[in-house]
């Protein structure tokens, strides 16, 4: 891959210079969906699949991106002196948002860049393409200029470009399990403070099995925005019987105790969901270290129910493909991942049922929603590197 990539990008731009690769991995998380920033715990991985770039410093101060993704649009060119989000200037906002970024917290930027990429996260799948796009810039000026930040950083950095810059009300969760990915372990992240510990995934004869829906959105046009705003009304509501400063801070029952106060009846589902999720997913995490991973399973496919009935993101091409999941043999469990609004499931199943799950569930959907899906058997891999 970075030979193949290296070539193009000498063949666009020029062999001259101190020419660098790097890799950022995409994410996928297994519970705890919509708790990020409600204050609440997360259980996400980084993928062995992700986001390659190969950059190199200018002179001048002149930013020119080319993306093997999106190939029609050729190399869009922009400066380091004009660090604004348009729509001219399409998926480079996510970078062009992290370089703000970074002057922002005072770092400057002296030279513009030369950086070619290539993803193979399918894009718009809720496997966090732009997150992960937002470490990987960060990770390269980290590189290339000597900047003084930690991976963590780079977290809350892209946190804030994508916040601040491009519009989407993001929570931590995407960036942090991207920068602090770990193979073979999932990042047991509590929100609130950002403390965190990586877990063994211990799946024994089964593996990770990614459903893309492939219907695409986007988060910035979609509901997600809304999704929070109702989540901080109903937080407000609550705060006038309880001392909390996130919904994360509840147990079910002090939730039971205290729901009625909040005054409009979709905000308190809200509110219940993100609740009652940030509870799974301590419950999930408990069972894991238990080895009960048929546990792990149930309260995954709870989240998703939560998901659909409660907070209302799953859609009918997420809803059929979870459900074609839990008729399969083999299946462990099954739910949304990511935003939801189309995007992706996550379901874990047996290795020898993967083969029968991937048809049947393929058939399933394109019957009854009219295209297929795209079926990605995942392994969990490191953070950010140089290549």
């Amino acid at each position: 891959m970075k030979e193949k990539l290296l070539q193009e990008f000498k063949e666009l731009f020029g062999e001259q210079g101190d020419i660098r690769s790097y890799f950022a991995p995409g994410r996928v998380n297994l519970i705890g969906e919509h708790t990020d920033y409600n204050g609440g715990h997360v259980f996400p991985c980084a993928l062995t699949i992700g986001t390659y770039a190969i950059a190199r410093k200018r002179s001048d101060r002149v930013l020119r991106f080319y993306s093997m993704n999106f190939e029609e649009l050729g190399v869009l060119e922009s400066s380091l002196d004009d660090l604004k989000p348009s729509k001219d200037a399409d998926w480079t906002n996510y970078p062009k948002g992290v370089m703000w970024a970074f002057e922002e917290r005072g770092f400057s930027i002296p030279n513009g860049m030369d950086i070619l990429l290539y993803g193979n996260i399918p894009n718009g799948s809720g496997l966090s393409s732009s997150a992960s796009l937002e470490v990987l810039t960060g990770f390269i000026l980290r590189d290339m200029f000597d900047f003084n930040v930690t991976n963590t950083d780079l977290a809350l950095i892209g946190q804030y470009s994508e916040n601040n810059f491009n519009g989407v009300n993001c929570g931590i969760m995407d960036q942090f399990a991207i920068a602090m990915g770990k193979a073979d372990h999932a990042i047991f992240l509590d929100t609130s403070d950002l403390s965190y510990q990586y877990a063994p995934l211990k799946l024994n004869n089964a593996k990770i099995v990614i459903a893309c829906s492939n219907k695409k959105r986007g988060l910035g046009d979609s509901k997600y925005n809304e999704r929070r705003q109702e989540c901080e009304t109903a937080l407000s509501d609550l705060q006038k019987v309880a001392d909390i400063k996130n919904l994360g801070e509840l147990s079910e029952e002090q939730f039971e105790q205290y729901k009625d106060v909040i005054q409009n009846g979709v905000h308190m589902r809200r509110a219940r969901h993100a609740v009652y999720e940030n509870q799974r997913t301590l419950q999930a995490v408990a069972a894991l270290k238990e080895n009960n991973l048929k546990r792990f399973g149930e309260l995954m496919n709870d989240s998703h129910i939560s998901l659909r009935d409660d907070y209302e993101v799953t859609g009918i091409e997420l809803d059929t493909l979870v459900e074609a999941a839990w008729e399969q043999p083999g299946v462990i469990g099954s739910r949304m991942t990511g935003a939801g609004f189309g995007g992706c499931t996550v379901s874990i199943v047996e290795t020898d049922a993967i083969d029968n799950f991937v048809k049947n569930v393929g058939d399933i959907y394109r019957r009854d929603i009219g295209y297929h899906a795209d079926f990605y058997i995942v392994e969990i891999g490191d953070g950010p590197a140089a290549l």
